[in-house]
């Protein structure tokens, strides 16, 4: 009975049953943690009395985000590796996905670019992958569907005019050999795991087209039965905040990713800011600048892309320099609570994530795996932030459950 939620005067419907085999959880790269003794003493502190919120008495699925210190230090004892097991039973806790897009710290320091690094040229970023290949299989229960997330192979400005042939060979030869690992997983446990390149603003694929276009890059010359291997092992982790910014569609997005063969490996349910530019919520934007984390920022006018900018500050310079109209719109990758309306000034694109599961709703079982992911809740301006990130989270929670549900997933 995953995902059963039984109302103890918390908000949630009785007898909550997700359907046709999803799973849901929140990421836990919410939670501060580097280390494994950070990341479990965050479980045990935040995770669990999230999970005695929505999921009493029932199975409970965690989303995991291990570091590469974390991942490390728990290949390397097995011992801790024995410790978190009996603590997932005696929680009635399993965990069906990792996000491994970070690969280092992440809270409390400058993040921003570096999110992308080591990317996927590096013997680490392949390392690191399997590594995490390797510790899911091992967690998730016996004959259950693994999930892990990844980035989109690198960040566009990495890529060195001079040498992106020899880059881009290297990044499709990494994840070939990330494929063939999960495939010997595959073979030894008969489980179906999978890694989801999760595309980004200005990552080096970041919308459906350069999506589909990579994928293509990544099979030609290959036989049909490491084709099939591949787009058995490698599809998208789809980022309905990173798709929405694009000013995509999700049944056209959706389309256009599956059409092509590719599979969807995970929905990450998140929303972001969308504004008319007007001169208030060009200044109210300013309470969204802070120095950790990204927020690109995509101009559109009839829903087309006119500017991008790596991050919000060099979007706010060019609207104060005034050279040219501000556009008709703008929406900004900074994830914002899936449970609440943002203040006067601003919307959101959750109507992105509702088309999505819309689409899901018709056609059942393309994709089982869906984790809403809120990581900026410590640098959310006051207005958005809940007191407690417990609170936030069951809040998420609840939104989250009744939009299944809404579309008879739930």
């Amino acid at each position: 009975m995953i995902g059963t939620c039984h109302s103890q005067g918390n908000g949630f419907p009785s007898e909550m049953l997700l359907k046709h085999g999803i799973h849901l959880g929140y990421c836990t790269n919410i939670h501060r943690g580097e280390t494994w003794a950070e990341t479990f003493a965050a479980l045990r502190t935040h995770t669990d009395a999230v999970r005695l919120r929505v999921s009493p008495g029932q199975p409970y699925g965690i989303g995991l985000r291990l570091s590469a210190a974390a991942a490390e230090e728990l290949a390397a004892k097995p011992e801790e590796r024995e410790i978190f097991r009996r603590w997932l039973d005696q929680t009635n806790s399993y965990v069906f996905t990792i996000n491994g897009f970070p690969y280092g710290a992440f809270h409390g320091t400058r993040v921003k670019e570096k999110v992308f690094a080591p990317d996927w040229s590096t013997e680490e970023r392949l390392r690191y992958t399997a590594q995490l290949f390797d510790l899911l299989d091992e967690f998730a229960p016996s004959g259950m569907e693994g999930s892990v997330s990844t980035l989109p192979g690198s960040f566009k400005e990495f890529i060195r005019p001079e040498s992106s042939g020899e880059q881009l060979d290297a990044i499709r030869r990494n994840l070939r050999r990330a494929a063939e690992h999960i495939e010997r997983l595959r073979e030894r446990s008969g489980r179906d795991l999978h890694l989801g390149l999760e595309p980004e603003p200005l990552g080096l694929f970041e919308n459906s087209a350069e999506t589909v276009s990579f994928f293509e890059g990544l099979i030609e010359e290959v036989d049909g039965e490491e084709r099939d291997r591949l787009l058995r092992n490698l599809g998208v982790n789809y980022d309905t905040c990173h798709f929405a910014i694009e000013f995509e569609e999700p049944d056209s997005a959706i389309r256009a990713i599956r059409s092509a063969g590719i599979r969807i490996s995970k929905v990450h349910l998140s929303s972001a800011l969308r504004l008319n530019p007007s001169p208030e919520a060009i200044e109210r934007l300013r309470e969204f600048e802070e120095g950790v984390y990204f927020h690109q920022v995509l101009v559109g006018d009839c829903g087309r892309v006119s500017h991008r900018f790596r991050d919000l500050p060099e979007a706010l310079a060019w609207a104060r320099a005034g050279k040219e109209g501000p556009g008709a719109e703008w929406r900004v990758h900074f994830h914002v609570p899936l449970h609440t309306d943002p203040e006067s000034c601003f919307g959101d694109t959750r109507d992105h994530l509702g088309g999505l599961l819309a689409l899901l709703g018709e056609e059942p079982g393309w994709c089982r795996h869906f984790e809403f992911e809120t990581y900026t809740w410590e640098v959310l301006p006051p207005s958005l932030r809940s007191r407690d990130v417990v609170e936030q989270l069951v809040a998420e929670y609840r939104w989250c459950l009744g939009e299944l549900a809404r579309f008879g997933l739930a």
